[in-house]
This record gives structure tokens, C-alpha cells and sequence, in this order.
């Protein structure tokens, strides 16, 4: 069912500054819905959420925060008792690193840690992200593993234990329970991909390792069981899932499976078989994901009610806009009877927090937007061309190698998100490049070499893609969730600028641009119908060449040599490349170039520069 909201200037006169719980955030837009359905077992899922729980503040889609999501499950606990039927919470990780409100504390997740634990989670496991350094892995597991004890699970992640040096399980691997409502039984698994970048002190699993072990096939036999409910940060169509997905159908084999994937940051639902399917819940707090199951046997028998006993159960999605008149729609409240206390008193410790850091400090002024997939490259709207041209031209200096030619290397994975006109600030520093990664470089390579790096890294090596852009590529017939355009060098559309609120006319209705996903459901899963968005390719690594000699004309000239700069991250990369051009390159060859840098604040100080406050 769609509810049609009608646009004009007397209704956006009524969006006052109280829809937004963050002082600084827009005001929603009305905009057709789709409404969700309750079942037997209904579900809340949030992955990939990388600190954004302050929600967006330049984007009024998604422009509700932790608090009114916390708001938003109280009221749906409410109306899912008064009805005799359950409703569980999941988390599929990556909660840390691309957003101030996490990135700019020290330590980092000084706040963000005590907010999320506000939200009541029933499963919960970790993404990798919380695993590539020390400390947020031990964070994990002396503060986020207590705050949902019983209900954080770790399958097959391991940790060396801080104070000891032993090794145990991160958290449980499994968990059995009820619900509260219907006595649903549930086995729960919580799984990560297999994730080799981890930092010393975990240890991951592979997926097929880890469903031979003893407890794994033993759980699994429990006949004792109406549902397996798979939580993982794990792409839905990946080889970890599949094999899960057999090696329980090997013991199981009309048990219903529900899957809860992470780490692509897509919009996603795939169909397993007629009784198993999966969901995928975007990233950055934009989507708030919604899945019911009814027409389960409980205990063996019908449940008898408004849910019959179906020979397959019916399995319902929705991928909710994370803004309040999305919440308002769907718990059937408004702005009066919307809020809970507790909802409110966390929006409170998320702006706290926030003034606490300062994140709404401008550095500078965007003279424009500047997006990372949603303009091509090369184009002056494009952020990896400004990347390039301006900001390492600008800033990649170190003084001991004085103006010696450079070529600079990145991977465009570097930059997460994109800058919207007007105030840059602290926190945008953060949202748009939030990773700790510095320079290295390798001197005097020759640049008969050099030059051929970059073709190199974007056709041979794809693991460098950035997740940030999976979500707009999928294999045809699957989840293409965005209007894609594969002409990276075609014309440019001025609407396909227009931040996410901004009102267009599409189809003879007035919409939003927004996701309009096509998965293995159909095309109906987005509760807000939108104006889709044209979403451009971008290449895995970018490359800007600096202090190159000229010649007499003004021409540039290719030197002999280069000092070969890259962020640390993509090394292993270079130097596979390297050697598969016939160099002897190694490690032992590179060092720190310019100590301390990093790419955050390179991009800080270059706006504090370049793009003067007015």
C-alpha cells in the first residue's frame, strides 16, 4: 500500500525545526510510503552504521539519529505486545570509523560506545572494522561484549585477551532462546567473512573451518527448533553464506533460515530457497531494515490467530528511510506521540557529545558538492577529481625530499563520502576520509615504471575496489539499487546533483532522489518512493602527478625518476605491481613519507586554506 503525502509550500512550512532530534539537522520531506507488515517473528536490522548516529545532517532523508531510532523500536515493541507477536533487534557490525561523533574523540568511540549500548539489541556481532586495530578490538570485547551480554555473538572470531594473553572466543557462538511473545524457538549464529586484515590480537576463522567443528554440527542437529536466524557481517551472496546456508540444510532441511548480511553497504534481499531468505540494511544509518516471517509452525504446530500454518512461510522486507516521518508512518505517532523519554535522553547525549568535539566547527566553506560515485571522473563535480588535481598537488610535500618529481597513488576507497556545499567542518573531515592510514614511498623509481602503475591497479587488482562503491554494482538481475550508468565519460545531468530531500518531479509525481532497489523480492522493498539517482563507475586507485619538469613551452616533461607516494594501505598492491613489472622492489624499500600525515587532516588542512570561512 502506498500513502500519498502532497507536496507544496504550506506543507514544508509545517517541517519546524522540532522533526529534527540534532539541533543542526534538516527537516524531513513528505514523500509517498510504503507501508511495512507485521508477522509471526519481525525483525529491526542496522549494519555498517561506521559512527553516523548522529544521523545526517545535510541530508534530510535520513536525518533522524540514534535516539529516534531507539524511539521508533519502543513503539513497534508496543504495538507488536498489544498483538501477541515479537519483534527482535540486530546489529551486523562496522559501528566504528567514518564519522566524527566516533573518529574525533580520544580515545576514539569515547561517546559513541555508551550511545549505541542505549539501544536494546537482541543479536549483534562484530564487522571488520572494529578489528583492525588493537584497541577497537578490545573495546569489543571489555565494553561492547559486556554491554549485550548474552546476545553478542562471535562464531568464529577469537581475541587474545588483554590482560592474560589467552585466547578465548570473542563472545558466544551461538545462542538458543525464546521469544517472549509466540515461544518462537530460535538457534542464532554470528558470523564475519573471512577477514584477513584483523590486528594480532584476533584471530578469524574461515567460514568452513569453523561449521566443521564439533558445537557447530551438534547445534545444528537441535530438532528442537522453529528458526535459525544467521547474523553476519557477510555480503548475502558470498561463499561464506552458502556454505552456511548448506551446511544447515544438509541437517535441516525445512527449517526456515533467516540471513542478516553486512560489509557491501547495499540495500539487498536474496531468496536461498522457498523457506530461507537473506537481508542486507544499507550503511550509514540511511536504512533502518524491516523483516517479518509468518505462516510459521511453532513448536511444531500452527500458531494459530491472523497466522496460519503455511507449507512456506511468508517473508516480508522493507528498507525504512532513517527520518522521522518515516518512524511517525510506520509506529502510527507524530511528532507529539512519537518520542520516548529514553529516545530523548540519548539525542541528548549525541549532542553533547557532538559540542563536546566541536564537530560543527567549519574549517572551510564547499564552493560546491562533490561526490564520490554520483558524477563522473574525471569532472569538476566529481570529489576524486578534486582529490587529485587540488588537494595532493596542494599538500603532498615531504621537506627531506625537497621538489624531487612524485607520483602520488591512492585508492579512491580512501574517501567515503561526499562534500556538500557549504560549511566544511569537523566532522566532514571525518565523514569524508576517517581512516588513520599515512604515506609511504619508494625513491628514484624509474618512471618508465611508474607511469604503468596505475592501469596496472585498476584492471588487475578488484580487491581494491572501495565498499563504499559495491553498493551501486551488482551482478545483472540482482540488486542494481540504484539507476546505474556505466558511461563514465557521458554527459552530466544537473539533477543528478541534488542532494537527497531535494524535491523533483519524476513520473508525474513530486519525489525525493533516493534508492530505488531491485532485489531478489522485486523493485517494491523502499518504504519511501523515490526519484532514482544516476550512479557513475569510478576506478579503484586515482593518480596525480607532481612537481614534473617543464619544458621550454611550458609543457610537462617526464622525468627519469620518481619518489613513488602512496597511502599506506594499498603497499602490498604497489608492490605485487611492481613486480609484476619486472622490478625487484621490496618492503625494505620503502619508508614513511611525510611522518605523522595522514589523509584526514591532509584534506583539513588543505579546506583551511583553500576554502576560507566567509
Amino acid at each position: 500500500m502506498i500513502v500519498r503525502f502532497l507536496y507544496g509550500a504550506s506543507a514544508l512550512t509545517l517541517l519546524a525545526a522540532a522533526f529534527a532530534a540534532q539541533p543542526s539537522a534538516p527537516s524531513p520531506v513528505y514523500a509517498p510510503l510504503r507501508d511495512i507488515s507485521f508477522g509471526q517473528l519481525n525483525f529491526l536490522h542496522t549494519t555498517d552504521t561506521h559512527g553516523w548516529h548522529a544521523g545526517h545532517l545535510q541530508e534530510p532523508s535520513f536525518s533522524a539519529d540514534w535516539g529516534d531510532y531507539i524511539s521508533f523500536a519502543e513503539r513497534l515493541h508496543e504495538q507488536v505486545d498489544r498483538t501477541g507477536v515479537d519483534l527482535l533487534l540486530v546489529d551486523t557490525g562496522d559501528r566504528v570509523e567514518g564519522n566524527g561523533l566516533y573518529d574525533a574523540s580520544d580515545p576514539k568511540g569515547k561517546y559513541t560506545l555508551d550511545i549505541f549500548a542505549e539501544q536494546d539489541i537482541d543479536l549483534i556481532c562484530s564487522g571488520n572494522h572494529e578489528l583492525y586495530k588493537a584497541n577497537s578490538s578490545n573495546n569489543e570485547y571489555e565494553k561492547t561484549v559486556p554491554n549485550f551480554a548474552g546476545n553478542y555473538l562471535a562464531s568464529n572470531l577469537d581475541i587474545f585477551d588483554s590482560k592474560t594473553g589467552e585466547r578465548k572466543p570473542l563472545a558466544q557462538r551461538y545462542k538458543k532462546f525464546t521469544t517472549k511473545n509466540l515461544g518462537i524457538r530460535i538457534i542464532a549464529f554470528g558470523f564475519l567473512y573471512d577477514f584477513t586484515g584483523n590486528a594480532d590480537n584476533t584471530v578469524v576463522q574461515k567460514v568452513k573451518d569453523t561449521i566443521k567443528e564439533e558445537w557447530f554440527q551438534q547445534t545444528i542437529r537441535d530438532r528442537e527448533v522453529d528458526i535459525f536466524v544467521v547474523i553476519g557481517h557477510v555480503q548475502l551472496r558470498s561463499q561464506e553464506f552458502a556454505e552456511l546456508y548448506r551446511a544447515i540444510r544438509e541437517q535441516q532441511w525445512d527449517v526456515p533460515i533467516q540471513f542478516f548480511g553486512g560489509h557491501t553497504h547495499i540495500r539487498d534481499y536474496a531468496k536461498y530457497d522457498s523457506k530461507a531468505y537473506a537481508l542486507e540494511s544499507g550503511r550509514y544509518m540511511e536504512t533502518i531494515g524491516f523483516m517479518s516471517i509468518s505462516g510459521m509452525s511453532i513448536g511444531g504446530k500452527s500458531s494459530g490467530g491472523d497466522f496460519k500454518l503455511s507449507a512456506s512461510p511468508t517473508f516480508f522486507r522493507r528498507y525504512i528511510d532513517n527520518n522521522l516521518l518515516s518512524f511517525y508512518h510506520h509506529s502510527h505517532t507524530d511528532e507529539t506521540t512519537f518520542p520516548t523519554a529514553h529516545g530523548r535522553n540519548v539525542s541528548a547525549m549525541i549532542a553533547s557529545a557532538r559540542k563536546k568535539l566541536q564537530l560543527d566547527k567549519a574549517y572551510g566553506y564547499a564552493p560546491r558538492n562533490y561526490w564520490t560515485n554520483r558524477a563522473p571522473y574525471p569532472s569538476e563535480h566529481s570529489i576524486f577529481t578534486w582529490l587529485g588535481d587540488e588537494v595532493l598537488p596542494g599538500m603532498v610535500r615531504d621537506p627531506k625530499r625537497g621538489d624531487k618529481p612524485r607520483m602520488v597513488l591512492t585508492n579512491t576507497g580512501a574517501i567515503r563520502f561526499d562534500i556538500f556545499k557549504g560549511p566544511f567542518t569537523v566532522d566532514s573531515t571525518y565523514i569524508v576520509s576517517p581512516f588513520t592510514s599515512g604515506f609511504r614511498y619508494i625513491k628514484n623509481v624509474p618512471f618508465s615504471v611508474a607511469k604503468r602503475l596505475l592501469q596496472i591497479l585498476n584492471q588487475e587488482v578488484p580487491q581494491l575496489w572501495p565498499a563504499s562503491q559495491s553498493f551501486a554494482f551488482k551482478s545483472p538481475g540482482k540488486s542494481d539499487q540504484i539507476h546505474v550508468s556505466d558511461n563514465v565519460g557521458g554527459s552530466f545531468q544537473p539533477q543528478d546533483q541534488m542532494p537527497l530531500g531535494t524535491v523533483q518531479t519524476f513520473n508525474g509525481m513530486d519525489l525525493t532522489p533516493g534508492y530505488t532497489t531491485t532485489d531478489d523480492g522485486g523493485s517494491e522493498g523502499d518504504d519511501t518512493v523515490h526519484a532514482p539517482i544516476t550512479f557513475y563507475r569510478v576506478p579503484n586507485c586515482l593518480e596525480s602527478r607532481i612537481d614534473f619538469p617543464s619544458t621550454s613551452t611550458g609543457e610537462p616533461s617526464d622525468p627519469t625518476s620518481v619518489d613513488l607516494v602512496y597511502v599506506d594501505f594499498i603497499e602490498s598492491y604497489i608492490l605485487l605491481a611492481l613486480k609484476f613489472l619486472g622490478t625487484d622492489f621490496e618492503e625494505k624499500d620503502t619508508e614513511v613519507y611525510m611522518p605523522g600525515r595522514d589523509m584526514t587532516s591532509l584534506i583539513a588542512d588543505w579546506v583551511k586554506e583553500n576554502w576560507k570561512y566567509k
